[in-house]
């Protein structure tokens, strides 16, 4: 696996900021459910940083180990009591075995989309349910694939190079220019970026230039519950933002299902 192993891990935290409203909507829902929580595709802990600092217990696993290491340093930087909230492992969330049983799980940013197979999602459903108490939940949120956004990106070349985002690199000083392509594979239901990023000096001359593959499956909405239904879940709820409002079609899919 390369994703985020390389410069897409050190700047992952200015590439992908989220989505409008989920930190607070997946600290909200940490608190009502109770401690511990589960978090698969914790990432560098842009959502379990707050859940813990809310005062939750929690568990974060991803597949990445240079994500973790870069959780784990700001985790040193927070309180003792904070840091004795976190506790991170290494792993697949298609493959984990856990002594614990959680009352939530979650999966926020579309970490699940990181699985590129029907079978991976049906091994990750079957294996967090495994992890919820009687009563838990599994709450997630994917996008919801846009037809005419396919449309517009099929063929060999996809879309043209775009500029995704630039910003600053806080060690070196040097302005990083995020380039993407965007290619989709209506078939295998997979979209396929390429991110280049380009580290400039003061005079705007480029210094590096790295390249990195980016991979996900999309899911439609009926095949999503279906999936869920299959694995053993209920659905309680499919909003369309984290405002907790309706599902509005090519917007997100925000899912809250529990153990059934």
């Amino acid at each position: 696996m390369k994703e985020y192993t390389g410069p897409e891990a050190d700047y992952y935290d200015y590439c992908f900021v989220g989505l409008e409203g989920d930190m607070q909507f997946y600290v909200e829902e940490a608190q009502k459910a109770g401690s511990p929580v589960l978090e698969l595709g914790c990432g560098t802990g842009r959502i379990l940083l707050p859940i813990a600092k809310s005062g939750a217990t929690i568990v974060g696993l991803d597949r990445a180990p240079t994500m973790l290491a870069l959780l784990r340093q700001k985790l040193t930087k927070l309180s003792p009591d904070v840091q004795g909230r976190v506790s991170l492992l290494e792993g697949d969330m298609r493959d984990f075995d856990l002594t614990e049983r959680f009352p939530l799980a979650i999966i926020p940013y579309r970490a699940f989309l990181h699985l590129l197979t029907a079978k991976a999602q049906r091994q990750a459903l079957t294996c967090i349910r495994e992890h919820l108490t009687d009563e838990g939940r599994l709450i997630f949120n994917v996008f919801d694939p846009d037809l005419e956004v396919i449309a517009a990106h099929l063929g060999p070349l996809g879309s043209a190079q775009k500029k995704d985002s630039e910003f600053i690199d806080p060690t070196s000083g040097h302005r990083i220019v995020v380039w993407a392509t965007t290619q989709y594979d209506p078939e295998q239901q997979l979209i396929e970026q390429y991110f280049i990023f380009e580290e400039l000096d003061a005079d705007g001359d480029m210094l590096a230039r790295t390249y990195r593959p980016l991979t996900l499956r999309y899911v439609h909405r009926y095949e999503m519950r279906y999936l869920l239904e299959l694995c053993g879940y209920k659905v309680e709820a499919l909003y369309g933002d984290f405002q907790r409002g309706p599902f509005r079609a090519g917007g997100e899919q925000v899912w809250v299902a529990r153990r059934a």
